[in-house]
């Protein structure tokens, strides 16, 4: 009667004896998508703030240099242009696209306080 009793194993541990099933195909591609969608999030979300920052820049700057403040405003135009196209490319789809025009919305707002 000196049985001893079996030691229960948390739930939140590895269990040797049973060991984890193999990843479908299915659950690999959910995987790659949820990769490549927070992939696309970061890069644009970096890049367009980078685009919004030279931005503020030139509406900071002194409206004496007002070269400066333009080409800020158009170079912020192009990083909003270069956020979406990064974003297209790591979901493997077409760059050429009208939703590149979005990338332009910073340059026309600076442009219409800089000028206005």
């Amino acid at each position: 009667m000196s049985q001893e009793p079996t030691q229960r194993r948390a739930k939140h541990l590895i269990d040797p004896t049973a060991p984890r099933k193999r990843a479908t195909a299915e659950d690999l591609a959910r995987l790659e998508r949820v990769q490549r969608t927070v992939m696309s999030v970061l890069v644009g979300t970096t890049i367009f703030h980078l685009a919004i920052g030279l931005v503020i820049s030139a509406i900071v700057i002194d409206d004496t240099e007002r070269v400066a403040q333009i080409g800020l405003c158009l170079l912020g135009g192009a990083f909003g242009v270069v956020a979406i196209a990064a974003a297209f490319a790591i979901h493997r789809r077409p760059i050429a696209s009208p939703w590149l025009a979005a990338g332009f919305v910073p340059t026309l707002v600076g442009l219409y306080v800089v000028l206005v």
